[in-house]
């Protein structure tokens, strides 16, 4: 079986006042594929530590197109794990 891949898909945005405020952090995200590559349900794994980062990364990821998982050459729906990163330059 071949795993289920994110594609290019843009970054999340990264919420102003979040900005404003310092916060960081990665959000681990649990997302099922569908067989045509839609996410069907998305959920967070681990916590950034900060909702609005990882209610920022929810929505994106969401939105995603994924190269589903195939199994004897055909698309089946899967679940995977998708790191967000939120950090400021500096």
């Amino acid at each position: 079986m071949h795993r289920a891949e994110y594609l290019h898909n843009p970054q999340p945005p990264y919420p102003e006042r979040s900005r404003q405020l310092g916060e960081q952090g990665q959000v681990l995200l649990r997302v099922r594929v569908s067989k045509d590559g839609r996410a069907l349900a998305v959920a967070v794994q681990r916590s950034s530590g900060y909702r609005r980062l990882d209610r920022s990364a929810e929505e994106a990821v969401a939105g995603w197109k994924f190269a589903p998982a195939r199994q004897g050459g055909e698309p089946v729906e899967s679940e995977l794990t998708v790191p967000v990163e939120f950090h400021l330059p500096g």
